[in-house]
């Protein structure tokens, strides 16, 4: 067998990115359903979010892709950017049950935090004084933090972009970043619960809601991102307009599932 049938196997083997991206949207609505009508506590809410956490990771994982293969990275930040405006008020719907006010005007979407993600990437790979970079880098984390998935979609599209062609540690910092953050997110949850088998703090806290320990066990499922990105082949897939169809779901789907909620709760 030559060279050039090996090559062709491999790419006809595994997920191309419009396979893997229509996976991971289908995943999102799952998880979105969930948070907007499944109580996170039961077993089909944990679930529905385990599901939903590979969406996020596998989006920062083509905003690297998409980095290195666009022809014009400005047009590329440009697109994600409006997008990030047109998603504006159907996330904050979504996320408040209710319009933009001064309580809520900076609940800003993942599409914000993918395209600071694609800055920061580019800040990395073109910057060439290091401290300018880090403190640039450091900057981009900091406004993402009022964004959905916060600095971690930044750092996510950072370790797929900066290891980009190397799928293996891609993976691997990827995971390891990724079981530090769920830890984190994870220990005030477990902290709560082990502090509740002191009396003096049962007493300080009746009458608070503690969620249990395993509210907090859906947050690992970004992990199955990684099982899902090793199945990628490099491959774009899909046809001419296919690209569009996620940036087009995302706010349509957040506002129909916003109303929906909003006419039930009325």
């Amino acid at each position: 067998m030559n060279t050039q049938t090996q090559k062709v196997q491999l790419h006809n083997s595994g997920l191309t990115s419009n396979t893997l991206k229509f996976i991971v949207i289908g995943a999102m609505l799952i998880d979105h359903i969930a948070w907007a009508f499944v109580p996170l506590f039961t077993p089909l809410g944990q679930i529905m979010h385990i599901i939903g956490r590979t969406t996020a990771p596998v989006m920062c994982c083509f905003i690297a892709e998409g980095y290195y293969h666009t022809r014009n990275v400005k047009r590329y930040a440009l697109r994600l950017f409006v997008f990030a405006i047109v998603s504006y008020i159907p996330f904050i719907m979504f996320e408040t049950g209710g319009m933009p006010n001064a309580k809520n005007f900076l609940t800003l979407n993942v599409i914000y935090t993918l395209l600071l993600g694609l800055l920061a990437l580019w800040a990395w790979d073109k910057m060439q004084n290091g401290v300018l970079k880090i403190l640039t880098i450091l900057a981009l984390c900091v406004l993402a933090m009022t964004g959905d998935w916060s600095y971690m979609a930044v750092i996510w599209v950072l370790i797929f972009g900066i290891y980009h062609g190397n799928r293996r540690k891609q993976i691997k910092y990827f995971v390891i970043f990724s079981i530090i953050m769920v830890a984190m997110i994870s220990l005030p949850t477990v902290m709560l619960n082990v502090l509740m088998q002191n009396p003096e703090f049962v007493v300080q806290f009746e009458g608070q809601y503690i969620p249990p320990i395993y509210t907090q066990f859906f947050q690992f499922g970004v992990l199955l991102a990684a099982p899902l990105l090793m199945l990628y082949n490099g491959e774009r897939g899909g046809g001419k307009y296919s690209k569009w169809f996620f940036y087009i779901f995302y706010p349509a789907h957040l506002l129909i599932i916003a109303l929906i909620k909003m006419y039930l709760i009325k």
